[in-house]
C-alpha cells in the first residue's frame, strides 16, 4: 500500500475533524501508520471546513495539507456547489458523498469515481439525529478496503466510550455498520 491521502469536507459543527481523528485511530488499530489534522481558522458553525487523514504501511512523516487526495468524503452535499471539493483529486480518486441523489445527478463530479449514500437518512434511522460524520466512515471502510470495520468500531470506542459516552459509541457503531452495508 502506498500513502493514502483523504480529505473530508464538512461544515463547522458537523464533526469533520472528529471523523478524521477516528479514521486515523482506526487505521492505527489495523496496524498502519496514520495522521489526522484539520484545516480551519475562525469559521463559525456552518462554514465549510476541511480535515485530512494520511494512512500508510510505513511512518507518515509528511507535514503539510493534503493537496492531491486519493479519496474525498463530502459530509454535506451542498458543499459541492460552494467549494471545489475535487480540487487536486487523483485521476482514479474516489468521492464519497452524503446525498439522496445518484452519482449521475452530481454533474460537477463527472469524471471521478463517485459513490453516493444517503448517510443522513441512515443516521436519522439509527441515531435519531443527523450525525453523519462517524457513520460516513463506514462507507470509506467498505469502498476503500483500507480500514476494517472492526478497527473502526475499536476507534469509536476509544474516542467515545472511554470518555463515558458508551451509548453514543454504540449508536455511532450501528450507524457506521449500516452505512458500510449500504456502500458494499
Amino acid at each position: 500500500m502506498a500513502l493514502l491521502e483523504i480529505r473530508l469536507h464538512g461544515r463547522g459543527g458537523q464533526g469533520a475533524v472528529t471523523s478524521s481523528q477516528v479514521l486515523a485511530i482506526a487505521a492505527f488499530k489495523d496496524g498502519k501508520y496514520s495522521q489526522a489534522f484539520p484545516n480551519f481558522g475562525v469559521e463559525r458553525t456552518g462554514a465549510p471546513v476541511e480535515s485530512y487523514v494520511r494512512i500508510d504501511e510505513k511512518p507518515v512523516t509528511l507535514r503539510q495539507h493534503v493537496y492531491d487526495p486519493d479519496c474525498i468524503i463530502v459530509l454535506d452535499s451542498s458543499l459541492i456547489d460552494a467549494v471545489d471539493v475535487t480540487k487536486g483529486l487523483q485521476k482514479n480518486g474516489m468521492v464519497i458523498v452524503n446525498t439522496d441523489k445518484s452519482a449521475n445527478d452530481l454533474k460537477k463530479l463527472k469524471g471521478f469515481k463517485v459513490y453516493t449514500i444517503n448517510i443522513t437518512k441512515i443516521a436519522l434511522d439509527v441515531i435519531g439525529k443527523p450525525f453523519v460524520n462517524i457513520a460516513a466512515l463506514g462507507a470509506f471502510c467498505a469502498l476503500s478496503r483500507q480500514v476494517s470495520l472492526k478497527a473502526l468500531d475499536r476507534a469509536i470506542d476509544e474516542l467515545f466510550a472511554s470518555r463515558g459516552k458508551a451509548a453514543i459509541a454504540e449508536l455511532n457503531k450501528k450507524a457506521a455498520k449500516a452505512v458500510y452495508e449500504a456502500a458494499k
